[in-house]
């Protein structure tokens, strides 16, 4: 990931403007130095004092005289940046290499570099360059680091040329910027068996008809462009017209994840908030089920799917694991509270039955709402459902001995209408309860356990 620009340090548009700038990076000291000339210069005027007028010349005339040679200095400088890594987790550090090229004929006096970076990730860096000889290179290095997911420009990378005496100063900036993604925070998950995955886990395959892939006994008629070595000759003397083998080839079983991101099921903020344990438990079980076999998409309650290429918008079947695990956390990157009040637009874009694994991380459901969750386990093979109660999220651990009534009876709603569904505890991990749901699924179906739910 390589930005660069070149500047050539001492070269403005404009000759006026760019005098007018240089008399602007006139430091405190420069500054100083031609106070106490003008002053000088008029006491020697009132007092009639020749020496020190000349001392007041000295002192006035040697900042405009730096000045004119830090102007007039052409270096040309080229400046580039590299991210190591470029998406990175929240919560962990990136490395950020800075390399500076002097590309002119003559030698640099001293240089300062400076990158902008926003205050998220950490005080601004600056580095201290001494003379760089005439095509000569130097390589610095800083770290960033940021608690909270998105995406942060970087630059433009600054660098500051003063004059031996440190009487002026002139900044000049590269054009190129870069963007450090920070991802939420993924945990391992264990590979457990829950309800509807059974098709995708292990040996177990859908099967679709396609263009390629093992032979079907069943024979479709002949279309234009199909290969004349598919022709089954037994059905075409038994039908009267030219038939084709029919193929089918395997198909990865299908997983929708379902991010709730409606604000007012939610309370808190920051890297600790609900809401980011959602986000973060998503990404989770996106990385895991991909990992897995499974094609994915994840789903928000607005109705919006990601990545959204294709005609069903799940991603993993032509898309390689990496690319679609990085397009879905780019998403999630930046993912925000919505505006709406409902999730009706997610039941609208689940289709009938044929979604597969339904994994959904819920915030805070009212009455109408968990109606509404219950009837979207009718268009999947299996539902997982991770409830959150932001009401428990925003008190301290020690108020909070249990969930309250109110979450109790959505999960016993959810439940009821074929949900797994387990309640998340502030300070709960992914992990922890990816396990838990899987011992409520494995007691719901034992014999026993469907005894006991009777």
């Amino acid at each position: 990931m390589d930005a660069g620009g070149t500047a050539g340090a001492g070269e403005d548009r404009g000759e006026g403007g760019g005098i007018r700038t240089a008399l602007a990076g006139l430091t405190t000291r420069g500054r100083s130095f031609l106070a106490a000339g003008i002053a000088a210069a008029i006491c020697a005027y009132v007092l009639g004092q020749s020496d020190l007028l000349r001392v007041g010349l000295l002192l006035g005339v040697l900042p405009l005289v730096c000045v004119v040679v830090l102007h007039r200095t052409r270096y040309r400088v080229a400046g580039s940046r590299r991210l190591s890594p470029g998406r990175v987790p929240a919560g962990s550090e990136a490395r950020v290499h800075l390399r500076v090229d002097n590309v002119s004929r003559l030698p640099t006096g001293l240089l300062m570099l400076q990158d902008r970076v926003p205050y998220v990730l950490g005080p601004r860096p600056r580095f201290v360059l001494d003379r760089v000889e005439p095509g000569g290179r130097r390589e610095v290095s800083y770290r960033v680091r940021s608690d909270l997911r998105g995406r942060y420009p970087l630059g433009p990378l600054q660098l500051r040329l003063t004059d031996p005496f440190g009487l002026c100063e002139l900044t000049r900036s590269f054009s190129a910027h870069d963007t450090l993604t920070v991802i939420p925070r993924v945990e391992a998950l264990p590979p457990v068996r829950l309800s509807g995955e059974a098709k995708g886990y292990g040996e177990g395959r859908q099967r679709s008809l396609a263009l390629a892939g093992d032979d079907d006994v069943i024979p479709r008629g002949y279309r234009y462009g199909d290969d004349l070595r598919r022709v089954h000759w037994r059905s075409t003397a038994r039908y009267g017209e030219l038939m084709v083998r029919r193929e089918e080839q395997p198909q990865r079983a299908r997983c929708t994840v379902l991010l709730d991101t409606r604000g007012v099921a939610f309370e808190g903020a920051g890297p600790d908030s609900s809401f980011e344990w959602a986000v973060s438990g998503a990404a989770s079980v996106l990385v895991h089920m991909l990992e897995r076999g499974f094609s994915v998409r994840l789903l928000t309650d607005t109705g919006d799917s990601v990545p959204g290429e294709g005609a069903d918008g799940f991603a993993g079947v032509s898309q390689g694991t990496a690319e679609a695990a990085g397009l879905m956390l780019d998403t999630l990157a930046v993912i925000d509270h919505s505006d709406g009040a409902g999730l009706s637009a997610a039941y609208d874009t689940l289709r009938g039955g044929n979604e597969g694994l339904l994994v959904a991380f819920f915030g805070d459901l009212d009455e109408e709402q968990a109606a509404v969750a219950a009837k979207m386990r009718q268009r999947s093979g299996g539902a997982l459902a991770f409830l959150l109660d932001s009401e428990t999220w925003s008190r301290e651990p020690a108020d909070v001995p249990g969930p309250p009534e109110g979450s109790g009876e959505r999960l016993r709603m959810l439940r009821e209408s074929g949900w797994t569904a387990v309640t998340v505890p502030r300070g709960a991990s992914v992990e922890e309860l990816w396990r838990t749901a899987d011992h409520e699924r494995t007691t719901l179906t034992s014999p026993a356990g469907a005894k006991a739910a009777r």
